[in-house]
């Protein structure tokens, strides 16, 4: 494993153990933010061959929790979602994320999504972070080729969640 990923996940543990809420997971979103730009991270994980759209690159074996390299080829457009029982970290590595936060106008009920507003709207440019709390509803679009570094409180992999449709 690179260095520079081992001594974050190291970090992360730590943090998350001695804060595992809303603070300590700004805690390591600040500290992403030095990972984006480690050349070393990004010349291993995103160079010019790199095009996994999810390759894990460390789950904490004691609290679960993933870093996982994400290359989206083209662009790309997300309904509104969360992610269900856990937290996530979206880290911008190279192009533009355009982000957009929702509040629940009518949860979802069974076998019908819920309806979502927005209420923030950013882009996440290379080098930025942001956290997501479990719960906080989001929506990404990226019109190009974009390379993200995520961090998940869970390995999300086949986890379900509820659906979400954005009103106007």
């Amino acid at each position: 494993m690179n260095d520079v990923i081992e001594r974050f996940a190291d970090e992360c543990h730590r943090i998350i153990v001695e804060d595992s809420g809303a603070s300590g997971l700004e805690q390591v979103c600040e500290r992403l933010e030095d990972v984006l730009v480690d050349e070393s991270v990004i010349a291993e994980f995103f160079g010019p061959d790199a095009n996994s759209p999810r390759k894990i690159l460390y789950e904490d074996p004691e609290l679960g929790f993933c870093i996982i390299a994400h290359v989206f080829e083209g662009p790309r457009v997300r309904d509104p979602h969360d992610h269900g029982p856990s937290w996530a970290i979206y880290g911008q590595i190279e192009g533009t994320t355009n982000m957009t936060e929702f509040r629940v106008v009518e949860p979802p009920t069974a076998g019908k999504p819920g309806k979502v507003e927005a209420v923030k709207n950013y882009d996440l440019e290379p080098g930025m972070a942001v956290a997501y709390d479990v719960g906080d509803l989001h929506a990404p679009v990226r019109n190009a080729t974009t390379k993200l570094l995520r961090i998940e409180g869970m390995n999300m992999k086949g986890v379900e969640r509820d659906e979400y449709v954005a009103i106007d």
